[in-house]
């Protein structure tokens, strides 16, 4: 393979058959020039993207601080190692823009804020592993030290990169229906739900699989009329919150909960007022 085009010291386009590709190495360009065979040594990494994504990731190897695009590059190795698999090519390009843009931000004092953290920490705890790895590796490498909001956010790239994950639109939308869900649980029982609590995290849980199989349209198992009618009378402050919050939800995000989750949710709540 030839160079075709420098990106950075790290960085070059070549020419291989029909297809563009880019590929990258430590030191891969060092003191190279177009036409220069690529030392097979120092390949790393090899993508073939589609034109306009190639485009944007030669664009962001060639303007952004090669530090950003290595440590990015750093953290996307480490999550495939970590996660027993591969991502998908355009963690490339999105990580990449990401991770410099919150790291400029942070050295110009500008807060990064993440609204669905504790949502993001219970959903996506690998994830969220590799988020923490990601910060150790920032604060060795640039002596930036960054928030967990940032963490959150570089889980969810990771997450949503992973080859069956849902796209980041609809992750993003179920994070943010249980953000919603746990402010309204607790506005009714009107206190504050302690996140390490086995009582939280079963509820979010709960909430969360009744949420993947709405959306993947699966049938619900009925629950026994007995004891519906029985957890009516004996949680009915319970029941009524339970209904009033799915309500909530299923207006904002036009989705639809059966009764039976009424029930279900309801149970979980009588343990929070207890």
């Amino acid at each position: 393979m030839r160079i075709f085009r420098i990106l950075n010291n790290n960085a070059v386009v070549v020419i291989d058959g029909p297809q563009e590709k880019i590929v990258m190495g430590p030191g891969i360009a060092f003191q190279k020039q177009r036409n220069d065979i690529v030392p097979k040594n120092k390949i790393e990494k090899i993508f073939v993207l589609h034109e306009a994504s190639s485009e944007k990731f030669q664009q962001l190897l060639s303007t952004l601080p090669e530090t950003h695009i290595e440590l990015a590059e750093n953290i996307i190795s480490y999550a495939e190692g970590h996660l027993n698999g591969p991502l998908s090519d355009h963690i490339h390009i999105a990580l990449t823009d990401h991770l410099s843009f919150a790291l400029e931000r942070i050295q110009q004092g500008i807060p990064i804020k993440n609204k669905l953290l504790n949502e993001i920490k219970m959903l996506y705890k690998k994830e969220f592993e590799i988020g923490l790895w990601a910060k150790d590796e920032i604060k060795k490498k640039l002596g930036i030290d960054i928030p967990e909001d940032e963490v959150a956010h570089i889980a969810l790239h990771i997450h949503t990169a992973k080859m069956d994950a849902p796209s980041m639109s609809e992750s993003l939308k179920q994070a943010s229906i249980l953000s919603d869900f746990v402010e309204q649980v607790e506005s009714y029982i009107g206190d504050k739900i302690e996140e390490s609590s086995i009582n939280y995290q079963r509820l979010i849980t709960h909430l969360r699989f009744a949420l993947n199989r709405i959306q993947e349209g699966e049938q619900f198992d009925p629950i026994d009329q007995d004891m519906l009618e029985l957890i009516k009378v004996k949680y009915k402050k319970a029941y009524e919150y339970s209904q009033k919050i799915l309500d909530n939800l299923s207006k904002e995000y036009e989705i639809i909960f059966p009764y039976s989750e009424v029930a279900y949710i309801a149970i979980h709540i009588q343990r929070l007022l207890k």
